[in-house]
């Protein structure tokens, strides 16, 4: 199918499961912040399964063709997974700059990371049992988690980077194991930390893709639109992304009004193309997200093409949310309606 529909991975939490004015109102949380649910612990995984039924239902009537949990169990994209390693402390956290700058609780790293165990595999399995459609799940990238973490450990970031590949690349290989469509690796810290990256970065990415045969996808973005609201018209890291062993990239083009023709050194790869603002509460219309999508097929095939909305879905109100995708939906149809027989 040409011009496939998907979200970046989340969702709306209902505000019946998380305070959504205290979420919207902090920065991302790094460690746990359990002080967000509103259903007390007994009832929180039952809590969960029925938010992400919902989650699931919305995105399946709105048409969507790739579908993900919405990452609803999530009290930020990172910290579920992050905590969930050996080696750090999260009951005594360290300090980072958020990629907006401003100081930040993390994970300090007190030891050598490990994956204990699987950390999403049963959510993905959930996933599967609720939905016939494809399915997509995300990671946070082993890159990303370095910088939101205190080392006091290793000595250097680059060595604690690559340690938080092999437990990423151990929890990619679990969820094609259990099933997984599509497995996308979040580093939105490759465009904050753009000399970083490119110093260790992508070393630390590729080991966490190292053998995976299934689809892989890397999403890189500017931060939330709910949080940042000033972005550049163009990315600081992402033709590096050539020499990534991913399939797939994520990107984001909306709210920016990305200079696209950056696409074109990208060839390698099919690209998810951000055509929804998340900071406009206006729901598009399809001809506008079918514009959107327009800009990018000078440099990018339309047989490479994916569709889904900038990254944060989960800031929205939940009707917003919908609308969008249903918007998204219908442009898909336009552009097939285009291309057909081309």
């Amino acid at each position: 199918m040409l011009f496939p529909t998907t979200l970046v991975g989340s969702f709306p939490q209902p505000d019946w499961l998380i305070d959504r004015e205290k979420l919207a109102g902090r920065f991302p949380p790094r460690v746990r912040a359990r002080e967000l649910w509103r259903v007390g612990e007994p009832y929180l995984q039952q809590a969960w399964e029925d938010a992400t039924l919902l989650a699931i239902r919305a995105q399946e009537d709105a048409g969507l063709d790739i579908v993900t949990d919405g990452e609803i169990r999530r009290e930020s994209y990172s910290n579920r997974f992050a905590t969930a390693l050996e080696g750090v402390d999260i009951d005594h956290p360290g300090t980072a700059l958020d990629r907006s700058g401003h100081p930040n609780p993390v994970p300090r790293i007190t030891g050598k990371i490990r994956r204990k165990h699987a950390v999403e595999v049963e959510d993905l399995r959930f996933l599967k049992r609720h939905t016939t459609r494809r399915v997509k799940i995300t990671v946070p990238g082993p890159f990303t988690m370095s910088c939101q973490a205190q080392n006091d450990f290793y000595a250097s970031d680059e060595a604690a980077a690559m340690d938080y590949a092999a437990a990423v690349n151990a929890e990619i290989r679990d969820l094609f194991a259990a099933g997984a469509d599509i497995v996308q690796i979040d580093e939105p810290y490759m465009q904050a930390r753009p000399e970083r990256a490119r110093q260790y970065g992508l070393k630390a990415l590729n080991a966490a893709l190292e053998g995976i045969t299934g689809t892989t996808a890397v999403h890189i973005c500017f931060g939330y639109a709910a949080i940042i609201h000033e972005r550049p018209s163009g990315y600081s890291f992402l033709p590096e992304l050539r020499g990534c062993g991913c399939k797939q990239v994520s990107i984001e083009t909306a709210q920016s009004n990305l200079d696209c023709s950056v696409l074109a050194q990208l060839d390698d790869k099919q690209i998810m193309v951000g055509c929804i603002d998340l900071s406009d509460m206006n729901v598009e219309t399809p001809a506008v997200v079918a514009a959107r999508i327009r800009r990018a097929l000078p440099f990018v095939a339309k047989e490479r093409v994916i569709l889904a909305p900038d990254c944060g879905m989960k800031y929205l109100p939940r009707e917003v949310a919908v609308g969008k995708m249903r918007a998204m939906v219908e442009a898909a149809k336009l552009l097939r309606a285009e291309h057909a027989g081309r």
